[in-house]
């Protein structure tokens, strides 16, 4: 059980989060993502509108040919933003580079597996595979804690 303290401070004033614990467990880390997760947004183009999407529903973002989609379980959306601005923007989410043209999110990934050449496979809980490269596994098994 954990107690919950809620303050109102002034408007001039910097707000925080501080989250007091015994040890940083799955459950505290769970939280502390949730926190990060919750106001994270980016825009996106579809059909000549602009929408703001929230990161938690991003499966990936992939630059294709100079443009660069993000992909959310069922639409694609195109945004001008670069996969270095993303990382940087959305540096602390489930967001991690996962290839020289792809940025994965960690959190839709239901299962990994090794492939060929030292690379591993994320299988997506909307039932897509993303192929990890070599060089971001070391990152993806510190994500994952392996």
């Amino acid at each position: 059980m954990f107690k919950v303290t809620v303050m109102q401070i002034d408007k001039d004033a910097e707000q925080e989060i501080v989250v007091r614990c015994h040890a940083i467990d799955s459950e505290v880390v769970a939280i502390v993502e949730k926190l990060q997760q919750s106001e994270a947004m980016t825009l996106g183009v579809k059909d000549g509108k602009t929408y703001q999407i929230p990161v938690r529903d991003i499966f990936y973002i992939e630059s294709v040919d100079s443009k660069t989609y993000i992909y959310l379980q069922q639409d694609v959306y195109e945004t001008k933003l670069r996969l270095y601005e993303f990382e940087e923007k959305f540096r602390g989410t489930k967001l991690f580079r996962c290839s020289k043209g792809m940025i994965l999110n960690i959190g839709k990934v239901k299962a990994v597996s090794p492939s060929v050449n030292s690379r591993f496979e994320a299988r997506l809980t909307n039932g897509e595979t993303v192929i990890i490269s070599r060089q971001y596994v070391k990152n993806l098994k510190k994500l994952l804690g392996m």
